[in-house]
């Protein structure tokens, strides 16, 4: 495969150059918000957006500074003191995890997320995203980071007001809210806003603006570490490294709905961790896959790598001979903007919905959500994927003992004849399915519940159980000797080589008589049934008892 595909070339371009359009905006308020300040923001987008495409595995991926990303960096940065050798070391270390993550292969259990655990952490992040901006939508500036000092702002930025920032972020928000979607395809909202705001806010003086931006190239930034704050740097490094490799693999998924195409999981964390271990380096903000912005330049044609770094190089250009413009931008537009971005994230359409699914999906969202806004996110998704895989493991485990407790075997006319023959003294039960650990300790209570004291023997059917875990496997144990220890003789059959020899590792099948395997269930069945009748003085035919056990 060429490393560069010229097919689309037009298409690429076009792509590329919008997205770059719509990003300026965008990075420009992330790094505003991130307390890196508007500079870092672009060099962000930049930096990761540039490398991210070259090196990753999705083709028509923007990269850069995300709310998710954004509101960890921000956190940091302020828990840091803004130290920026410490900061960006965090940032640098995040993106060595990141590419360690693509080298070991763990993109396709970074997307094992379960959605309710997604739909949670993300409209969380757009609430902390909201809770930020409000007050300086208002003219203020929130003292401390963090949601909670952030949402005590509030009040008093409502009771006392600058009024031209309010008017200037009114007008932001009425923009980014209600553009037409028609002139959007030409003028992105946010750019359209982004200037409007600016404008109007050289007519209405008085409200707070970003001030002097640096030019020029970054400066190279020593990462640095401390005893006292190297348990932050390591724990926020990693929070941005899995996070950002949720938020991209996540885009990566909307890009490969849009494009017909299939991602490549572990090269696209690979080129993350570049771009956002070069962007620590330069002091930029840490970066992931934009949904919204992948969407815009798929939608304008882009479909290979070429428009990602496309998109960087308008930002580059746009550093190089704009930046003093910006200096005039007032925070309440920035503030404005971000608002919209924070609503967008919020997954609205399945809030709205949620009730008409199952209860729990609902509530682990609700649980998730709070715990992201009130806590933080590393928690929020530890707490919301444990909570999802143990209750996926009850609901599967209460299948497989339903089947196990009220499936009846698919018996032929003759076993049927069999165990009417048995008169209730030779029971069989048939495994639906891979045992799960969740299902194995109940599973020894359920045969002492159908067998009870009438019974001679018991038939295991293992046909449908491609292998075991320990768990299944001790459950097994404990079938087969409490067997033995009422006087009933345990029959086996159908088992896999792979069955049998975790049975054997495990010692597990100790209490199995050596002669009672059976690689047929018919077989087995018939055997019980003669011994049975044996115990009980009955005649047993001479060709009822099969040769040959397993």
């Amino acid at each position: 495969m060429k490393f560069f595909d010229l097919s689309n070339l037009r298409g690429d371009i076009y792509g590329g150059l919008t997205a770059g359009v719509v990003a300026l905006p965008l990075a420009l308020a992330f790094g505003e918000a991130s307390g890196a300040g508007p500079i870092a923001g672009l060099w962000g987008a930049i930096f990761v957006g540039f490398f991210a495409s070259l090196f990753g595995g999705t083709g028509a991926q923007i990269s850069g500074p995300t709310g998710p990303m954004v509101v960890v960096f921000a956190g940091v940065f302020a828990s840091l003191s803004g130290n920026p050798a410490l900061v960006f070391a965090a940032v640098v270390l995040a993106g060595l995890l990141q590419i360690l993550f693509g080298v070991m292969k763990l993109g396709q259990y970074i997307r094992l997320v379960p959605y309710p655990v997604i739909s949670g952490f993300m409209s969380g992040i757009g609430c902390i995203i909201i809770a930020l901006q409000t007050a300086r939508l208002f003219g203020h500036e929130p003292e401390g980071g963090g949601t909670i000092p952030a949402l005590s702002a509030i009040p008093s930025a409502v009771m006392d007001p600058n009024w031209a920032a309010l008017i200037i972020g009114g007008v932001t928000l009425a923009m980014v809210f209600a553009w037409p979607k028609s002139v959007g395809k030409y003028v992105p909202g946010p750019l359209a806003a982004l200037v409007v705001g600016t404008l109007l806010s050289l007519v209405v003086g008085g409200a707070p603006v970003l001030g002097d931006i640096p030019t020029g190239f970054p400066s190279l930034i020593v990462p640095g570490f401390s005893q006292d704050a190297f348990l932050i740097v390591l724990e926020a490094a990693f929070i941005l490294a899995v996070l950002g490799a949720v938020d991209s693999l996540l885009t990566s998924l909307v890009a490969d709905n849009m494009t017909r195409t299939r991602h490549d999981s572990d090269k696209e964390l690979v080129g993350q961790g570049i771009g956002n271990t070069l962007a620590g380096l330069f002091g930029a903000i840490p970066g992931a896959g934009a949904t919204m912005r992948t969407v815009v330049n798929i939608r304008t044609g882009g479909q290979t790598k070429i428009a990602g770094m496309l998109h960087s190089l308008v930002l580059l250009a746009v550093v190089v001979s704009l930046a003093p413009l910006a200096s005039q931008i007032p925070h309440a537009v920035l503030a404005g903007i971000l608002v919209k971005v924070g609503w967008d994230i919020i997954d609205v359409n399945y809030i709205a919905r949620a009730h008409r699914g199952p209860r729990w999906d609902l509530a682990l969202m609700a649980l998730v959500l709070g715990l992201t806004v009130f806590v933080d996110l590393i928690t929020a998704v530890a707490a919301g994927v444990v909570l999802a895989a143990l209750a996926f493991v009850k609901q599967l485990a209460d299948e497989q003992l339903s089947k196990f407790r009220h499936g009846d075997p698919q018996s032929s006319p003759e076993e049927k004849a069999l165990l009417a023959q048995a008169d209730g003294h030779v029971w069989m039960f048939e495994f639906g399915g891979p045992l799960s650990f969740g299902a194995a300790a109940d599973l020894g209570h359920q045969v002492r519940e159908r067998v009870k004291k009438k019974g001679d023997a018991i038939i295991l059917d293992f046909s449908s159980v491609p292998f075991l875990d320990v768990s299944a496997a001790r459950a097994v144990e404990t079938i087969i000797c409490d067997a033995k220890q009422a006087g009933r003789t345990a029959y086996v059959t159908g088992m896999t080589e792979e069955v049998r020899k975790t049975l054997a590792a495990l010692d597990a099948d100790h209490c199995l008589p050596a002669n009672t395997r059976y690689a047929n269930r018919i077989d087995a069945l018939r055997a019980a049934v003669a011994e049975s009748q044996g115990r009980r003085g009955k005649d047993v035919p001479p060709d009822a008892i099969p040769v040959g056990a397993d």
